[in-house]
């Protein structure tokens, strides 16, 4: 199997130049969502609109929508509708440092590279899979009774979790492994 990626197309130097800024507006739009999710933590969502996504089964996610007053209702529809802007700006971001990271940068080994480019691939389907959560809890904050709703949500959420914690992780492990290999070329080379 031959496994590649669209990024991967990209000259290394053209991904180096588009990844801070997409990094800088992937960390704003995270501060925004932050901000206009405060409302929405209450006693039943702890943890806001991560509550809702994980609420899993239909009480739990009616216990939710009611600790909220109009407002936070407001406050929660805002945050899903702009998590459409988020999606592909946090998957773009993160696949592009996993793209660059396992490619040029690194000088990867075969298994390493292979995994970059696999969770590269999986962070479009995060973007997907939070489009398909998105619709879930529209339908339940529109008063949907369906009890299939909570579950989507859920299954959604956390396989949306699981890869982008994946990615950032790959990017995190990696960005450290550069620099590491970076800053040893630079010692040798200051010693020759």
């Amino acid at each position: 199997m031959n496994l590649s990626h669209p990024f991967e197309r990209l000259a290394p130097s053209t991904r180096r130049r588009a990844l801070p800024g997409l990094i800088v507006l992937t960390l704003a739009l995270t501060v925004a969502l932050q901000i206009v999710g405060r409302p929405l933590q209450t006693a039943a969502a702890p943890q806001g609109i991560v509550s809702f996504e994980l609420a899993g089964n239909l009480p739990a996610a009616q216990a939710i929508i009611a600790s909220w007053n109009s407002a936070a209702q407001l406050h929660a529809a805002f945050s899903l509708g702009l998590d459409y802007l988020y999606m592909p700006l946090y998957a773009v971001a993160i696949a592009l440092a996993c793209v660059q990271l396992a490619g040029s940068a690194l000088r990867t080994p075969r298994r390493a590279w292979a995994l970059g480019i696999l969770l590269a691939w999986a962070l479009g389907m995060a973007a997907l899979l939070d489009a398909v959560e998105n619709i879930a809890l529209f339908e339940l904050l529109l008063g949907s009774t369906s009890t299939a709703w909570p579950v989507v949500a859920r299954a959604c959420a956390t396989a949306k979790f699981v890869f982008v914690i994946g990615g950032l992780s790959y990017a995190g492990v990696g960005g450290i492994a550069y620099l590491i290999r970076r800053d040893r070329k630079v010692g040798q080379a200051s010693r020759e």
